[in-house]
């Protein structure tokens, strides 16, 4: 089985986020020669959350699975996305009943399988169940089925994320942070060969506060006066990380994924 090359793309946001993904994985796709796409999506809906006509036009136009995050339920209608399609995750830390897979394989025809799992992190974020918990969990589950494994750690706190990367080096493929939706200059694979990046950093308007309008945002910050932070349309990016990894599931690389797009 030769090398397998992903690219993971962090939190889409909004029309200018979610309308660049549809207009351009499939060329990227195809020009990066990728075995595999996942995308975080838990911001697709207006900025927050994921509508189901939305995920099914994801899968539609190249995503092979879909992972979320603290805006999972903002929209109730994915909760039937949720219960019958094999394509999307939620945080493997939610509690036991709630509605979603906490783990999904992905395949492909020629290439080797690929695990999806999802995390909360708990430093500033709300409460959730203890995430090395639920992982040790997961990937006792997942151990015979698959040597590829993607974890999407959805936090706030880089600790968070650099202290369940430590904890997972050698025993996942890749390790990668979404949630603050800014790409940080930390990519590396770890010495036990797990591919890691602290956040990957968002698919959406980057002339904004982390993908909302800035003079909304700015105005609440400075005054306390609440008003709607509507979706930003300036300097539409999409990002991401892209990890390639030996057939035993080890990383050999990862590199940040920025790429400028016009949206029609």
């Amino acid at each position: 089985m030769p090398e397998l090359k992903m690219l993971f793309l962090g939190d889409i946001v909004g029309k200018p986020g979610y309308s660049a993904v549809l207009e351009n994985v499939a060329r990227i796709r195809d020009e990066m020669d990728l075995d595999y796409v996942v995308a975080n999506a838990e911001n697709a809906a207006d900025g927050s959350g994921l509508m189901p006509k939305q995920f099914d036009q994801l899968i539609d136009s190249g995503i092979d699975a879909v992972t979320l995050g603290d805006h999972i339920y903002k929209r109730k209608e994915i909760l039937s996305s949720l219960q019958k399609s094999d394509r999307i995750v939620r945080p493997a830390n939610y509690p036991e009943s709630s509605t979603g897979r906490r783990w999904t394989i992905i395949k492909r025809s020629g290439r080797a399988p690929l695990g999806i799992v999802s995390v909360m992190g708990r430093v500033f974020m709300r409460p959730v169940d203890c995430p090395f918990a639920a992982l040790d969990q997961v990937l006792e589950e997942m151990s015979d089925q698959c040597e590829h494994i993607l974890v999407d750690v959805h936090a706030e706190a880089t600790s968070d994320k650099q202290c369940l990367a430590r904890y997972l080096d050698g025993k996942v493929t890749a390790v990668l942070g979404t949630h603050t939706h800014v790409p940080t200059a930390d990519a590396t694979v770890l010495p036990g060969d797990t591919a890691f990046q602290c956040d990957v950093g968002m698919c959406g308007p980057y002339e904004s506060i982390i993908g909302r309008d800035i003079e909304r945002v700015t105005h609440t910050t400075r005054t306390a006066e609440p008003c709607h932070f509507h979706v930003a349309t300036g300097d539409v990016r999409l990002c991401g990380a892209i990890v390639t990894a030996d057939p035993e599931g080890r990383a050999t690389g990862i590199e940040r994924f920025e790429k400028r797009v016009v949206v029609h």
